[in-house]
């Protein structure tokens, strides 16, 4: 329940296997913390591609019986939230387009630097563009390639985007993924029996029964087909960025990813800000879920017993999914509820993994007074925010975020806390056990590992091409009938 961060997607795909669409399903709704927009799932049956699209969660967009007797061997799947797009059934993906080399799908996890740019030249080249995001302008790059292979022409349009991208593709032959050649966003292989498999998380694969293999290497193209995966690399070796909040705050507390268990990481940032930021108190309390291990981790780290002083409301999503601000401030008084028979009269360190606008994490602490809390001490897991993400976190503007707002000395008074600790950044990197300096960290510091073109803003291309349909609009019809996405990209 982070302070309006929202991040963009979780990926599946899986090729040669008779329950494929079963499979993307449920894997879905393992990955429903990183998106509770939309969801849609793609299939095959080797001739032609179907795809079922909806609103909200998973068990709101989708049904098994979507597809019907229709027999896939392979299939991907896409849970959102918009972070380049409006937030219409149009901009669900996976998105499917029919062109000259047949039929493609594409599901995307990131966010493009370079999507404006692209779109004009691809516009003034006679391009008609569907929807309003950034992934869409993969498709006509691959579209408008000149390369006779279509993996060659892949590799093409990779090294033309800039920016986070982790993506999956669907053909009647095949499921291809690819990550960026930084890294930012996690792409998993798994096995499962004699077909490979990909998603955003190992939990998504733990649910199917999946072994894991390894990550897609930043950097590098993977091809499911009958049988084999094959690896090629379309950009050379670069520096690492993973995205830091990945860890912090968005993968599931069960998943691995960038070399790290996340639960055990976070137990980590717990036990580093209690050496940080030590105080006397007589319990230790998270902001459920995702600051639960970090605050288990204070706790073994500065010997305060722990203790559930929040208690939520497991039928509702994420705060940090709810599009608009309004929506998020109101949502937390239904989903958390402090107890007073843990607060009254005691001293209480708060731990939670990040404050962005300032917003909800003061109607927290309100909760905590109310409750009797005698003082609270807030914790929080990362540095302070300075600086807007541009690689598929929705920071959009140095202007919003609290840190640039209210001086750190007046935090605790803004926060009605009695003090207020943030990890820094050398305490969080000293938390990773694979290759600390690998991480994007520039939401703290400002060094951005790929550029951003100038005056450009992450909503920006939202902004300018966004567009919104009726919420009454809640499932798209399957691809091929005459009021789906039939047309092909130039």
């Amino acid at each position: 329940m982070s302070d309006g961060i929202k991040e963009a997607c979780g990926l599946f795909g899986i090729y040669g296997n008779p329950q494929a669409v079963k499979h993307a399903y449920y894997s879905l709704y393992a990955l429903q913390h990183r998106g509770e927009e939309g969801a849609g799932i793609a299939a095959t049956d080797g001739r032609t591609i179907r795809d079922i699209r909806g609103m909200g969660q998973v068990s709101e967009a989708l049904t098994l019986e979507d597809f019907g007797a229709f027999e896939s061997h392979a299939a991907i799947g896409h849970v959102r939230y918009s972070t380049a797009g409006a937030s219409d059934i149009t901009n669900v993906q996976p998105i499917v387009v029919q062109y000259s080399r047949g039929e493609i799908a594409v599901a995307h996890n990131g966010n493009l630097v370079n999507a404006r740019i692209l779109r004009s030249k691809l516009e003034s080249k006679g391009s008609i563009f569907r929807t309003s995001t950034d992934s869409e302008i993969i498709l006509h790059l691959l579209a408008s390639s000149c390369q006779v292979n279509w993996l060659d022409a892949l590799a093409n349009s990779l090294n033309e985007i800039k920016g986070a991208f982790s993506l999956v593709f669907l053909t009647p032959d095949e499921v291809v993924g690819v990550r960026d050649p930084q890294g930012f966003r996690p792409l998993i292989i798994g096995k499962l029996g004699d077909s490979y498999c990909l998603a955003s998380e190992t939990c998504a694969l733990d649910l199917i029964g999946a072994e894991v293999l390894r990550e897609v290497e930043p950097g590098e193209m993977v091809s499911l087909s009958k049988g084999s995966l094959a690896s090629r690399r379309y950009a050379p070796p670069t520096r690492h960025a993973r995205c830091i909040f990945e860890l912090i705050y968005f993968a599931r507390a069960d998943s691995s990813l960038f070399g790290e268990h996340v639960h055990l990481f976070r137990e980590r940032l717990g036990q580093k800000l209690a050496e940080e930021h030590a105080v006397d108190a007589d319990v230790v309390i998270a902001v459920p879920h995702s600051a639960t291990s970090a605050a288990i981790g204070y706790h073994q780290g500065s010997g305060i017993p722990f203790e559930q002083g929040f208690i939520a409301n497991t039928y509702m999503g994420r705060t940090f999914i709810q599009p608009f601000q309004g929506q998020r401030t109101r949502y937390v008084n239904i989903k958390l509820n402090a107890v007073p028979q843990v607060l009254k009269g005691r001293k209480v360190v708060v731990v939670d993994d990040s404050i962005v606008r300032g917003t909800t994490t003061a109607s927290k602490m309100r909760l905590l007074r109310k409750a009797g809390a005698k003082e609270i001490h807030l914790r929080i897991t990362c540095p302070r925010l300075y600086h807007p993400c541009f690689y598929g976190v929705d920071f959009q503007s140095k202007e919003e975020l609290i840190a640039n707002k209210v001086p750190a000395d007046n935090m605790t008074e803004f926060f009605e806390v009695d003090s207020i600790g943030f990890l820094s950044i050398d305490g969080l990197r000293s938390c990773a056990r694979c290759e600390p300096e690998g991480f994007c960290t520039a939401c703290f510091d400002g060094k951005y590992p790929v550029p951003v073109p100038i005056n450009v803003r992450q909503m920006s291309f939202e902004e300018s091409h966004g567009r919104m349909v009726s919420p009454l609009l809640r499932k798209a019809p399957a691809h091929g009938s005459e009021a789906a996405h039939n047309y092909a990209p130039r």
